[in-house]
């Protein structure tokens, strides 16, 4: 569950930093379980949509999709 701050949204905006940061986060959690269940991701690249084997994902994570 995300920690709670008493900032309020504007504020969370405007410092972008743990904007980015949880959206890695969650980035990384959705490419896990993708790995995980042995099924693809896509991903954008040079305009277009490319399918990512599970076996990608793997080496992209280092190993943390096992």
């Amino acid at each position: 569950m995300a920690a709670r701050t008493d900032k309020d949204i504007g504020s969370l905006i405007r410092e972008r930093r743990q904007v980015d940061a949880a959206l890695a986060r969650g980035v990384r959690e959705a490419l896990l379980r993708h790995c995980r269940a042995g099924v693809p991701a896509v991903e954008w690249q040079d305009g277009k949509c490319v399918w990512l084997a599970p076996e990608e994902l793997e080496r992209r994570l280092g190993g943390a999709g096992r």
